[in-house]
Order: structure tokens, then C-alpha cells, then sequence
């Protein structure tokens, strides 16, 4: 029914505001059109921007031009066509002024309504639908079934895609979630349909499996530690382990998403539905024949494929590798870390040095490539020659001289001096020093060389010494250490003398700094030399004694040796008396 309202400007012929009883009078009364209704028309004329409908009332109604399609055929009168009605008043504007007055029309949601109506007579909810994805919208895409529909992003796959516009065009099937009549709306879901098919399909494929198939799958997913694969309703694991006899680091070396692989069943767990599956296992394992290609000794090329701290591991061939210690890398050369000889992707030559096959592990030596310099050190540096090096390293024992690239020997701090006491090498010898040495001794078995610079000269004691120092003869020196039990008197350059602490004064002396101190320049006596023991024995107060003190004190030691018929102060061990104390020792003569 046309609701009473004021109409304005229907006809020239009538006032210019009526009332609706009035307007059905001067229209005739037998004519309802209301609003939304679905009516039939016929085009009664074409003009510039309305196409002009009769409807059976008793104004025509108008249709805008735009609401034909490009692709449909241009209305011309006479043609039938359904309309929809949406205004009773006229609210269009437009350079055609015959169109005021009409009544609005759409044909275009006249279509859409009847569409609608088409589709609840022939869809319900959980029913599977064809549809065309037409546009990409705000929370998922647009289907058109007929009626557009809307598929969430969330309902396109099992797996969100990360772009859902690569759909628009498809052509997918869907299962329809939910129908909202009122609000004209369905939702449908793919990934729905996608879950059930799948369930049905998993069943029916668990049932198919066994260890030991090879099947066809698609690489769904790509993680760290391996890649999914479906077999057509299940998932599978292909772990990054059982990708490849060789090293991998990375998944993605050997698979890409969506990529057709075939792989074997390794395990099934039918209770909760994994499948472990491999793609090395299709070839055999190159560690079957391991010892007969690898021999323990033979020597082979390799490839350096990662660098530890303690070693390197080395490809001989996909799929086996073997490890260098740090300890097989050279004979002489001292190593900190591997990184210094070898580096990743280096071609290498190595010796087979051992083999587990059980857990797959090749031992090989890169030193063992070339021949052992300590195998011939011996002929090389024979005791005796003379030998120049660096000094390398120092000690509280000695210091560490090289001669040539990773081989050292040792200078020992009692083989520094003939004469000298040396309490640490770095009283001779700086780091870096270039010396000469004498070779001592060659150990081939502990790979040691010792080394001597005393060696380099005669030594002193066996002639010169005992000839410059006689027994009771006075000489000068300086002190140059004190002890508790006596004192240190160097004679000249590297040669002491002991001056124990009974021989200081004729009074008994608690403290030897009372007497004497450091760097003080006194007068003694020889009291022994001993060339065996390297020692010089000394007195400081039988120096000072007159000739009466002496003969007095010879009459008193006199018992001491009375055994001896001849008695000569080189001869008493205790030097020229029984108290005379112990004498200076050189190192390495305790």
C-alpha cells in the first residue's frame, strides 16, 4: 500500500500537494505497489540515463542505465524484466526531467533477491558447494556461488596461507558453515572440507602403510629440524637426520614447499598417528663398505667440512666423513687451535688412521702424510754439535730453545754455566734470544733434545780454577749473598765461594749480616778447592789472623788429623779446620 504521505509534483494537473485518498481517486484505487517488492515490468522506453518501466501502476518507474551490464544485451522496449521497488517517491535527479514523478526500480537487486531465494531453496547448511573466488576482501575472500559468499582466511586451508589472494580465479569446492537469512549472509569453509577428506583419507591410508614402502608425498612444511610431508591424508616426518648420508645443515638444502618427493616408511605409531620417514634410506648406506674402500694406512684425498677446537671433521665422499684430532695435524708444529692449518672447504690429503664402523667413525691423521723428523733427530743433531736456535719459552728449570720449526731443546739451568749458581734462566737468556748450544742428549722415544751452553768452553774447573785458588792463600772478593748459614763471596765473574758462618769472625756469630752485608768487599783465605764437587771453601777470620794465631791454631787442630802423617790443608776435608762447615755446591751438583 502507498503510505499516506505527502506527495509533491505527480502531475501538473492536480494541486500541488494532495492527500493519498485524493491521489488513488485521481489514480484509481485497484493499483498496490509497496515497498521492496518484487514486481514484473516492461521497458517502455530508453533515455539518456533511466531506462523507463511500465510496472502496472499508474506512474512508470525508472531503472538507471548502469544496471545493465556491459556484457548483457541493451534493453529495449518491450523487453520483460523483474525490478525491485525502492522508492515510492521520486528521490533521482537528472538532465531527463520526464523522469520525475516515477517510481525508483532496480533490476540489479531484483536479481540479487531472486538469486537468494534460487539458492535457500536449493542449499542448507553442511552442504558442499562449487564457487568462483571473485575478489580478495577484509578477514578472507569473497565465492560466488551463485550468490557471493564470504570464506574466512582462516577457513581457506589446513595451513593458513600467506597470501590468500593467490586463490582469486580458482574455482573451490567448500562446505557451508552457516546461513544468516535475515542479514542475507553465508559463510563457507574450504579448510573444512579439506579436515574431512583428510580424516577419511587417514584412515584408509593407515591401514595402506608399511615400514619399508616407498610413497609419494608433498612437502607441506619446512622446520630446523626436518620437513612435514603429506602422504595424501597424513602427515609425515622426514627428520633432517634421514635426509642424506651427508652433512646438512639446513632442511632447505634438499626440499622446498610443495615439492613431490618420494620417501620410505621408517616407523609407523598407529596409536598416535606419526610416521617417521627417510630419504637417504632409498640408496644404500656408504658405510657398508667402508673398510674395503678406506684401508687402515692408505692415504686418500678429502675435504675439510667443519673446523672444532679439538679437530676437523673431513669429507672422503657423501656420506663419510672422518675426524683429525688436533694431535694428528703435525709432527712438531705446536697447534692452539685447527683453524690455524686448516680451513672449511680445503682439500686435504689424510691417512686412514682407524675405523668404527658400528658407529660410523673414521679416525685420520694429517701429520702421517709426511715422514717424522724425530725418527731421524738423532743423525740430524748427534751429541756433541753445535746447534743455533730461539729461545721460545722459559721455565724456573731452563729454557726451551728451538733449532727448527716445531722441534725444541732444552737448556737446563745447571748446563748454563760452569761456574755460575743460575736460580732462573732468565739470568742468561731472554725470550726471542738467538743463541748457540751444544747438543747433550737425544731422546728419539720422548721426543726430547737437551741442550748445553756451558759446553760451548772448556771447563774451568778441571784446570784453571784449582791452579788460581791454593789452599791458604788470601784473596779478595765481594759479598753477594747472605744465608743463615753463612755467606756468598764471588771470587770474580761467575765464580763463588762459601764463607759459612763459623769462618766469619773468631767470635761465634748469630747473624752473618752482624759481620758483613751485600756487596761488601772483604778478604779471605782458600780454604779447599774441590774440582769433583765444584766448591770453594773460604774463611774470613783465618785471613785476619797473625802468624802466632795461626801456628796456635794449627797446634789445636792438630789431633784432629794426628792419624795422618802428613798433613796438608788441601787434604782436610773440613778445609783448614774441623770446623770449617760445608762449601759452596754448583746446581746439579747436590
Amino acid at each position: 500500500m502507498v503510505n499516506r504521505t505527502l506527495i509533491r509534483g505527480l502531475d501538473k494537473n492536480i494541486e500541488d500537494v494532495v492527500l493519498e485518498e485524493d491521489l488513488l481517486a485521481y489514480y484509481g484505487a485497484d493499483a498496490e505497489i509497496s515497498l521492496n517488492q518484487l514486481i514484473d515490468g516492461t521497458v517502455v522506453r530508453i533515455e539518456k540515463e533511466f531506462v523507463i518501466v511500465d510496472v502496472g501502476y499508474k506512474s512508470e518507474g525508472a531503472i538507471p542505465v548502469s544496471e545493465w551490464e556491459e556484457d548483457e544485451e541493451a534493453p529495449k522496449p518491450g523487453d520483460k524484466v523483474k525490478v525491485l521497488v525502492e522508492e515510492l517517491e521520486d528521490t533521482m535527479t537528472g538532465e531527463d526531467v520526464s523522469a520525475r514523478g516515477m517510481i525508483v526500480l532496480s533490476k540489479r537487486k531484483a536479481a540479487k533477491i531472486e538469486a537468494w531465494n534460487e539458492m535457500m531453496q536449493r542449499v542448507k547448511e553442511g552442504d558442499v558447494v562449487d564457487g568462483k573466488v571473485t575478489k580478495k576482501i577484509k578477514g578472507g575472500l569473497l565465492v560466488d556461488i551463485g550468490v557471493n559468499v564470504f570464506l574466512p582466511a582462516s577457513q581457506v586451508d589446513v595451513r593458513r596461507p600467506s597470501d590468500i589472494s593467490e586463490f582469486i580465479d580458482q574455482t573451490i569446492k567448500c562446505v557451508v558453515l552457516k546461513i544468516d537469512e535475515t542479514r542475507r549472509n553465508i559463510v563457507v569453509s574450504r579448510r573444512a572440507l579439506i579436515e574431512q577428506e583428510r580424516a577419511e583419507k587417514k584412515t584408509s591410508l593407515l591401514n595402506e602403510l608399511e615400514v619399508g614402502q616407498i610413497r609419494e608425498g608433498t612437502v607441506k612444511n619446512i622446520a630446523e629440524f626436518g620437513a612435514f610431508i603429506d602422504l595424501g591424508g597424513i602427515d609425515g616426518l622426514l627428520h633432517i637426520t634421514d635426509m642424506s648420508w651427508g652433512r646438512i645443515t639446513d632442511p632447505k638444502e634438499l626440499v622446498k614447499i610443495d615439492q613431490k618427493i618420494e620417501v620410505m616408511v621408517l616407523q609407523i605409531d598407529y596409536e598416535k598417528e606419526k610416521i617417521s620417514l627417510g630419504l637417504k634410506q632409498k640408496t644404500p648406506s656408504p658405510w657398508e663398505h667402508v673398510e674395503e674402500k678406506y684401508p687402515i694406512g692408505a692415504k686418500v684425498k678429502g675435504v675439510v667440512v667443519n673446523v672444532m677446537s679439538y679437530g676437523a671433521f673431513v669429507k672422503l665422499e657423501e656420506g663419510v666423513e672422518g675426524l683429525v684430532h688436533i694431535s694428528e695435524m703435525s709432527w712438531t708444529k705446536r697447534i692452539n687451535h685447527p683453524n690455524e692449518i686448516l680451513s672449511q672447504g680445503q682439500e686435504i690429503d689424510v691417512v686412514i688412521l682407524g675405523i668404527n664402523k658400528e658407529k660410523q667413525e673414521i679416525s685420520l691423521g694429517v701429520k702421517q702424510t709426511t715422514s717424522n723428523p724425530w725418527e731421524t733427530v738423532d743423525q740430524k743433531y748427534p751429541v756433541g754439535m753445535r746447534v743455533k736456535g730461539v729461545v721460545r719459552n722459559l721455565t724456573n728449570y731452563g729454557a726451551f730453545i728451538e733449532i727448527e720449526e716445531g722441534i725444541d731443546g732444552l737448556l737446563h739451568v745447571s748446563d748454563m754455566s760452569w761456574v755460575r749458581k743460575i736460580t732462573h734462566p732468565n739470568e742468561v737468556v731472554k725470550k726471542n734470544d738467538e743463541i748457540e748450544c751444544v747438543v747433550t742428549s737425544v731422546d728419539k722415544k720422548n721426543r726430547r733434545i737437551a741442550l748445553g751452553l756451558k759446553q760451548l768452553s772448556e771447563d774451568p774447573w778441571v784446570n784453571r780454577i784449582p791452579e788460581k785458588y791454593k789452599p791458604n792463600q788470601i784473596v779478595a772478593g765481594k759479598v753477594t749473598k747472605i744465608t743463615n748459614f753463612g755467606v756468598f763471596v764471588s771470587l770474580e765473574d761467575d765464580l763463588e765461594g762459601l764463607l759459612h758462618i763459623s769462618e766469619l769472625a773468631n767470635h761465634k756469630v748469630e747473624n752473618p749480616e752482624d759481620v758483613v752485608k751485600v756487596g761488601e768487599e772483604i778478604e779471605v783465605m782458600v780454604l779447599r778447592v774441590d774440582a769433583d764437587e765444584r766448591k770453594i771453601g773460604l774463611s774470613r777470620k783465618r785471613a785476619e789472623w797473625t802468624d802466632e794465631e795461626a801456628e796456635a791454631a794449627a797446634e789445636e787442630e792438630a789431633p784432629v788429623v794426628s792419624s795422618t802423617p802428613t798433613v796438608k790443608p788441601e787434604n782436610l776435608k773440613g778445609g783448614m779446620g774441623g770446623d770449617a762447615g760445608p762449601l759452596f755446591k754448583l746446581p746439579g751438583q747436590e
